[in-house]
């Protein structure tokens, strides 16, 4: 702050507090010394800055330090315009001073062609005297401007009185209707002071409390309260153009996509602290993501006693809370400011809708959380345990989400996740895929995608099925052909007992359909019988004579020796036994 202040203003105040006038009549009376003069009217800023106080003050009157400003701001602007109608008599040669507005004037019996040996007073107050009527543009006639000069610069002082009459008018219409910025904060003030007493709140919050809001209140033209009603496509430049670098900077987001932090600084909120502020309290639940823009903070550990341990310090391009919120545990340490400093802010709720929808940036970030984290080895193998845990999670979210969108049919949002990262082959816990369930449910259009991004054809679930069986039982035959058209296989563990069963359950389409794909007919279960003997044993004359087309052997023997003719004798059903014994070599 002070170095601030010796780089800025600090010249300027100390050469307003030179003895010009001194210097002037020291110097021979030289007229460029005398224009020296004018460098005091440069601390008139200080005057500003004593009336801003005042009106932050709830204890003074906002009334009254309005209207005692206001008169303020018209005396040393009259003031001054006297000043200058002085120094326009003075700045002429004598033998011209008769030619001047006040060398030429003439009050009653007054006369004021010699005014150099007036009385001080009497000068100021004629001076003063014509420029009061000349803001007000009475214009009685017994003062005037005479020569050009005075008529010039009369002129530009009504032109100039103008605006502050305006001004003026503005300032007291605003204290009778009330609702200036100003007023809010003196309204909102003066609420928490009175619900401070009430609830008995110490000494330390109370300070606190009351320089966040006047922080608040002094920093109010932040990019967030300034852009708030222009259109959300023209801020997210904005926030691009600001904070983009930035964000890249930080360990936590250092090798996400551009597109993800894109995102990120859209949803970022500029914030300042004062020194001694505490922005995250250890043990807390924490929803809110810190960025260090400029400024310092310390990072505590509190321990037993109130004991106090300085963990790190935090300066630009630092990011706290993250461990929290992204870990969902209480926050490890205190965070406090040690310089007054700019944080950007992300809320939790902003942070998790995107990594929903990035799941690769998702899987970066708990990467770079676990390098990026010391401490102890109990702490870090917690913390190793946590990010585990949850990118397991993340995972099983995600498969469910591919998974979901496949039995909808949902092809844009598949599409989605699998850009955001998301693995087509990853299995759910039965071990199906996306691929699994999009060939069962018979979408097409995303069984090609699939394919296209590298889905495994050959993938086998929980239950033995693989996507191009599914797709058999569910009569896709589209979806069949392109899948064996990419190297699917049926890839039946037991073959002959599945087209046993098969037989039993009297599904003949799907039979069929599934000798057409290249099954063996003469498969054996694991008492050697082949579809043909269950289908001989039931009767079934028609799937017999199937089978027999497809080319099941009538003469295969089972492990009691009985073959398929032998069971349509049993079964005295004429039609099978004449199939069967036609078939016969």
């Amino acid at each position: 702050m002070h170095c601030s202040y010796i780089k800025g203003s600090f010249a300027l105040d100390i050469l307003g507090c030179f003895p010009w006038d001194s210097i002037y009549k020291a110097t021979g009376r030289a007229e460029a010394v005398r224009c020296l003069v004018w460098l005091r009217l440069y601390r008139a800023r200080n005057i500003l800055a004593f009336f801003r106080r005042m009106e932050k003050d709830i204890r003074i009157s906002y009334l009254f330090t309005r209207v005692v400003k206001l008169v303020t701001v018209e005396l040393h602007f009259t003031h001054t315009a006297a000043c200058a109608f002085y120094y326009l008599a003075t700045t002429l040669p004598p033998a011209r001073e008769g030619g001047t507005w006040i060398g030429s004037l003439a009050l009653g019996d007054a006369r004021y062609a010699g005014f150099r040996e007036v009385g001080l007073l009497t000068r100021y107050v004629t001076s003063l005297y014509l420029a009061v009527v000349t803001m007000a543009t009475v214009g009685y006639g017994d003062i005037h401007a005479v020569n050009p000069r005075e008529m010039a610069f009369t002129a530009v002082y009504i032109s100039f009185s103008i605006l502050l009459s305006a001004y003026l008018v503005g300032n007291m219409t605003a204290l009778i209707v009330r609702g200036s910025r100003t007023e809010r904060f003196r309204d909102r003030m003066a609420d928490l002071i009175r619900y401070m007493n009430r609830n008995k709140l110490g000494a330390g919050v109370r300070s606190q409390v009351k320089d966040h809001l006047l922080l608040q209140y002094e920093s109010s033209y932040t990019r967030d309260r300034i852009v708030d009603d222009i259109p959300v496509a023209v801020r997210s430049k904005m926030s691009q153009t600001l904070y983009l670098d930035m964000v890249s900077r930080v360990h936590l987001f250092k090798g996400c996509s551009e597109d993800f932090l894109s995102q990120i600084v859209v949803k970022l909120h500029e914030e300042f602290f004062l020194p001694g502020e505490v922005i995250l309290e250890q043990g807390t639940v924490v929803d809110q993501i810190y960025i260090v823009a400029h400024g310092c903070l310390e990072e505590v550990a509190t321990g037993e006693g109130g004991s106090e341990d300085i963990i790190s310090e935090l300066l630009p391009y630092d990011i706290v809370g993250d461990v929290s919120v992204v870990c969902n545990v209480p926050q490890p340490h205190t965070v406090r400011v040690c310089d007054l400093c700019s944080l950007l802010r992300i809320d939790k709720q902003s942070l998790t809708s995107i990594l929903q929808i990035y799941s690769k940036d998702s899987r970066q970030i708990l990467s770079n959380l676990l390098k990026g984290r010391g401490g102890t080895e109990s702490r870090g193998k917690q913390l190793e345990s946590d990010i585990a845990y949850l990118i397991s999670r993340q995972e099983a979210e995600l498969v469910l989400g591919v998974n979901n969108a496949a039995y909808h049919g949902d092809l844009s949002r598949l599409k989605g996740l699998v850009s955001a990262g998301a693995d087509p082959s990853k299995p759910d816990h039965d071990g199906r895929t996306a691929l699994h369930v999009a060939a069962l449910r018979g979408y097409e259009d995303i069984v090609r995608f699939l394919v296209q991004r590298g889905a495994n054809v050959n993938s086998i679930d929980k239950f033995g099925n693989s996507p191009l069986l599914l797709a058999l039982k569910s009569g896709h035959e589209r979806i069949t052909s392109l899948l064996a058209k990419h190297g699917a296989a049926l890839n039946l563990e037991d073959a002959g007992g599945y087209l046993c069963r098969v037989v039993t359950d009297g599904k003949v389409d799907l039979l069929s359909r599934l000798l057409r794909s290249g099954v063996d007919p003469n498969c054996r279960n694991y008492d050697q019988r082949t579809p043909l003997h269950v289908a001989a044993a039931e009767g079934l004359h028609l799937v017999a004579s199937m089978l027999v087309g497809f080319g099941a052997d009538v003469l295969a023997k089972d492990r009691w020796g009985n073959t398929p003719l032998d069971e349509g004798r049993r079964c005295s059903s004429r039609p099978l036994v004449r199939i069967l014994e036609h078939a016969t070599p």
